[in-house]
């Protein structure tokens, strides 16, 4: 891979708040040879930043995508051995950490959910409404089902289900009804094709607000295709488990779905367990989360005029009070 290629990959993907993730995760990475593990390495702008500003720590850099992992590598690869990566999916997080931590233990963690720039902006790759290509929409292209395979196997109540939960579409039931129908008719397995039937099936008023109809649609198959909000239910208490007493994690999410169960599963574990009234509360029913941050984190003004894809980011950041117990 060529230098023109490595500077390609810094330049394809712009990290969303990777002055304000490096401050969150600082004070967790004061210890000689501290781990932290990038959990959605994509093409490596946050793990550059830590690399960088924190020269005596390691970083393990998890992603399922294998371009992305050819691309970070070879773009970190100046810091030798500081920098590893693993292709896999994030909700193996528990096994890289046992692998990667003589005690079993990571300092930080960090995740930047949703899809990126290389995936998006990779035409063939099938995650853009904006281009006619092949419907894929793997993050990792070589494993699992399709979009196309997806849509042709589908029932109908299946792939409402989708739309509505994944989307939050409100015209879930029309768009699957036309889908059942151009299906028998002609294979759907083209972007362009279902972004016209998309719009085809949503009536015109409601086209008029909101930006690209075909939006919701593609979020919602995109996130059943990669099944990321189970793969994202899994990990979090996985890397929490594996993270020692002072140690934090921080996650970048950009859509409500992903947003409340990080928000849901931190606030569960800020919460002390124990009966109300009690006079005093147990060690073992102490809170084993502090919320570092109180809400989430938005960009600023600036941040997103210049990097677009910050308009919607919330961070959440936690520090591990205690060993974490699943509450």
């Amino acid at each position: 891979m060529s230098a023109e290629t490595t500077r390609d990959a810094a330049q394809l993907h712009t990290p969303v708040l990777v002055d304000q993730c490096m401050d969150l995760l600082a004070p967790a990475l004061t210890r000689p040879d501290s781990l932290l593990i990038d959990a959605t390495l994509g093409m490596g702008g946050h793990t550059h930043a830590a690399l960088t500003r924190f020269p005596h720590i390691r970083v393990v850099g998890i992603d399922r995508d294998p371009q992305a992992i050819a691309l970070a590598s070879e773009r970190l690869r100046e810091y030798g051995q500081r920098f590893e990566a693993v292709n896999t999916t994030y909700d193996q997080i528990g096994q890289v950490i046992d692998d990667h931590s003589a005690d079993g233990l990571a300092d930080a963690v960090l995740m930047d959910l949703g899809v990126s720039s290389l995936q998006l902006d990779e035409t063939e790759r099938g995650f853009s409404y904006a281009h006619d290509a092949p419907l894929d929409m793997r993050m990792d292209p070589t494993r699992g089902r399709s979009a196309a395979e997806l849509i042709a196997d589908a029932s109908m109540q299946e792939l409402t289900d989708i739309l509505r939960t994944f989307g939050q579409e409100r015209f879930a039931h029309r768009i699957a009804t036309l889908i059942v129908k151009e299906r028998a008719e002609q294979p759907i397995t083209r972007t362009g094709q279902l972004a016209d039937l998309v719009k085809r099936a949503i009536p015109a008023p409601a086209r008029r607000t909101g930006g690209n109809p075909s939006k919701r649609t593609f979020q919602a198959l995109r996130i059943a295709v990669n099944n990321e909000l189970d793969i994202l239910r899994a990990a979090i208490p996985q890397a929490l488990s594996h993270l020692r007493v002072g140690g934090r994690m921080v996650v970048e999410a950009y859509q409500s779905l992903e947003d409340r169960i990080v928000k849901e599963i931190f606030a569960q574990g800020a919460r002390d367990n124990a009966p109300p009234g009690l006079p005093v509360v147990p060690e073992s029913m102490k809170a084993t989360l502090t919320l570092v941050t109180r809400g989430a984190l938005q960009a600023d003004s600036a941040e997103q005029e210049s990097n677009p894809r910050s308009r919607s980011v919330r961070v959440r950041a936690v520090e591990i009070r205690s060993p974490w117990r699943p509450q």
